[in-house]
């Protein structure tokens, strides 16, 4: 499912922090990696404090570099640098990961574009956004052992509809690749953690509001039964829960409790605007998740 696996970099020791992860999870599936860096037009001097690689020679010079350091015999390094276009440096990463028939795009979570990034989302948000290529997000805070157990535990956040089902058969691969556990898991939100939108209907209606959140928690406890006999049926461990609350809160203590080590999960990409006022769940997780989380592109309405 996954043979190519594209690694932007942008010269910066944060940016690097994936690639231990990466380059361990490129052996596990017996994929290539390949390091991909756009230099940017008027690119500044610095990032993240660090010098910024702003030309081709440079970008090619420190890919070799790159490539030295973190060889693995497993695992076939390719290097390639692209100069941004009019499209901007998100759209450059789609189109060329499609042109590379790259399976999966790692971005780092670092930097902060202040108000820009909260209308325009950050980079990652971006290429979720505008292209098709499923994103493995990774901060580099994050700590992580390495090696053939790197994935213990998968979580699979879903809410019963057919859009969210595509990280499904993902979680799937990687469960079976590393032997994993899949914990499948709903949230269903509190009258007081209701998005914007709804929180307005249940001021109207606080009792149906209440029941249909009630009849909501059984359909899910029903849905993922059914869903975690599939996965045993595929020789697959799965275990399902339905828990009541605040849904990014819930995701991230149930991280804590299980000890998961990846999230797999869809979205369409929406930036922090959009999930305060929609109540989209991905931006407000990403910015909080203790662990990588690989994110499908989901189809059809937005997510809620």
């Amino acid at each position: 499912m996954f043979k190519r696996i594209l690694v932007p970099l942008d010269g910066s020791n944060l940016a690097e922090m994936v690639l231990p992860f990466t380059i361990s999870l490129a052996e596990q599936l017996q994929a290539t990696l390949v390091l991909f860096h756009v230099v940017e037009k008027n690119a500044p001097m610095e990032i993240h404090g660090q010098r910024h690689l702003r030309e081709v020679t440079a970008a090619k010079a420190y890919f070799n570099r790159i490539a030295a350091r973190f060889s693995s015999p497993a695992v076939p390094i390719l290097k390639d640098v692209h100069e941004v276009q009019e499209t901007g440096v998100a759209q450059t990463i789609c189109d060329h990961a499609e042109e590379l028939h790259t399976d999966l795009i790692v971005l780092c979570a670092h930097g902060n574009g202040g108000l820009r990034d909260m209308f325009l989302g950050s980079i990652a948000q971006q290429v979720i956004r505008q292209g098709n290529t499923p994103v493995l997000f990774i901060r580099p805070e994050m700590v992580i052992d390495q090696g053939e157990n790197l994935v213990r535990h998968i979580l699979i956040p879903l809410d019963g509809s057919e859009e969210h089902e595509v990280a499904i058969p993902v979680a799937a691969y990687l469960a079976e690749k590393y032997t994993a556990k899949i914990h499948l898991v709903t949230v269903i939100p509190s009258v007081e953690t209701l998005s914007v939108k709804k929180a307005i209907t249940s001021r109207v209606s606080p009792r149906m509001t209440t029941l249909a959140l009630n009849i909501h928690a059984q359909q899910a406890e029903e849905y993922l039964l059914q869903r975690s006999q599939k996965f045993a049926r595929q020789g697959i461990t799965a275990v399902s829960t339905v828990l009541h609350g605040d849904i990014p809160t819930k995701l991230i203590e149930m991280i804590a409790v299980e000890g998961i080590d990846l999230v797999v999960m869809a979205t369409h990409g929406h930036n922090m605007i959009d999930a305060h006022w929609e109540g989209n769940l991905t931006p407000r997780f990403l910015h909080k998740s203790p662990v990588p989380v690989f994110l499908v592109r989901g189809k059809g309405r937005d997510e809620e």
